[in-house]
């Protein structure tokens, strides 16, 4: 290659520099109001607003309206580079020759994006406030500049012929799994507590829960005769502990309203202890067993009710739900001197765990990093009945997606513990060859004595 050769320097190449250091400065500041703005949530751009800061109310359209700036910026930024690079070419050519293509990319490539990326970039990540604040009123200019505006509006279109889409507009911008994440990388880096993590992580479940996953059973509930008397009924409250208690006319699936222990209280004081509870009792409130209990907490609060009778599909009661099952939901475990503190999970010896049988199957999927399936059940109870297809004994076992669930304790009808294993990873494997075998016949649950269980406890 021939040495290189300096031309002289012109008056079209100095206005040419110009142009190139003009352009340079611009794609500097555009590359810093990129990143500060798209950085800047709109709940922090309120609070800027609200201190009165220079930009904010311009900050605050922009990041309301992310679509209305982000093309024409992306689209400026684009015009200032190209423009730049075949300028930047044609001066270096002019003046090293065969050499000014080397030295124009070399510029480019290097110095460029040190200067006009990098460098602009990295310091908007660092300082996104100043960064959001010093560019929102050119750039809120820049998006109302009709020509500019009409470009990039034109060439989005010719986008969406070869590629349809809605572009910003389409679905959140933030799923539920990466609230969780970012909530997990804010406890790693100690900007909040592991309490509130899993706040956050309620408060996200909170919304797909539904009544029948929350509400006391039929089985447990405590109701009592619109024939009973107040005293009688008095009597049931105190040994309970009850403050509210439904109140049935010709069974539990007629529930006909709730009486309340104040109105008893009063009446016993009164003299009026032999009156029936059915002519105390206040208007009882009905839900659904399928609403979603984030629709039904601000009901509940508006109503003033604490107590609701849950009705299944066939109008039957299904349960009841209370405003302390709900706020559970929230803040976990409320118990109060009339609760039994019995441990929903407990560790066993050679890493088995006895939980309760009421326990969700998602919660014990979650702790054991199990995947056991889900459907029309909701508890790990629900889930033995399916796969056993009958009431179970205690001792009687199953085998499910790799662990052993054992019914440690049924009493009418309902599994009230059960213990869950590992399968040992030669009896996996055997699983895996039986499964693959489809004329195998062997029985998945088995029983075990009681004075084996006794053993292996």
């Amino acid at each position: 290659m021939s040495p290189v050769v300096f031309a002289a320097f012109t008056g079209a190449d100095s206005v040419m520099v110009v142009i190139i250091v003009v352009l340079l400065v611009c794609s500097v500041f555009l590359a810093l109001a990129e990143t500060g703005l798209t950085r800047m949530t709109r709940t922090k751009a309120q609070a800027l607003a609200d201190e009165d800061r220079p930009g904010s109310r311009s900050l605050l359209w922009l990041v309301a309206h992310p679509e209305r700036f982000l093309n024409p910026v992306l689209l400026v930024v684009l015009i200032c580079q190209l423009v730049q690079a075949s300028l930047t070419g044609i001066v270096a050519n002019s003046l090293f020759g065969g050499w000014g293509v080397a030295i124009a990319t070399f510029i480019n490539v290097v110095i460029v994006f040190v200067l006009a990326e990098a460098a602009p970039k990295t310091w908007a990540i660092q300082h996104p406030e100043q960064a959001a604040l010093l560019s929102a009123r050119p750039v809120a200019l820049l998006a109302r500049f009709w020509p500019v505006r009409m470009l990039s509006r034109g060439l989005i279109g010719m986008a969406n012929v070869v590629l349809p889409g809605k572009g910003l507009k389409e679905g959140p911008f933030v799923s539920e799994e990466e609230l969780l994440a970012l909530a997990d990388v804010a406890v790693e880096e100690a900007v909040i507590e592991e309490e509130e993590r899993d706040l956050i992580g309620q408060i996200i479940e909170f919304g797909d829960t539904i009544v029948r996953e929350v509400m006391t059973p039929r089985p447990d509930m405590i109701t009592v005769s619109g024939e009973f008397r107040v005293d009688d009924v008095m009597e049931v409250m105190i040994l309970n502990g009850l403050s509210r208690v439904p109140v049935y006319g010709e069974g539990i699936d007629d529930v006909i309203g709730v009486v309340y222990a104040k109105d008893l209280m009063r009446a016993e004081r009164d003299g009026h202890g032999d009156r029936t509870v059915a002519e105390l009792m206040r208007v009882a409130a009905f839900v659904p067993e399928t609403k979603r209990i984030a629709e039904l907490l601000p009901e509940m609060q508006a109503g003033k009710v604490h107590l609701a009778v849950v009705v299944d599909e066939y109008g039957g009661t299904a349960g009841l739900v209370t405003l302390e099952d709900l706020l559970e939901e929230l803040v976990g475990e409320i118990f109060d001197e009339y609760d039994r503190d019995e441990a929903a999970v407990e560790q066993l010896a050679g890493g088995d765990v006895r939980v309760n049988g009421a326990m969700p199957v998602d919660e014990i999927n979650d702790l054991l990093e199990a995947s056991l399936p889900e459907g029309d059940w909701d508890t790990v109870g629900g889930l033995m009945f399916h796969l056993l297809g009958h009431v179970p004994t205690e001792g009687e076992q199953i085998e499910c997606e790799g662990l052993i669930l054992r019914a440690e304790r049924v009493a009418r009808r309902r599994i009230g513990r059960v213990r869950i294993g590992r399968l040992a990873p030669d009896r996996r494997a055997h699983r895996a060859g039986t499964d693959a075998h489809p004329d195998s016949t062997e029985d998945r649950s088995t029983h075990v004595p009681a004075e084996d269980q006794r053993a292996s406890s």
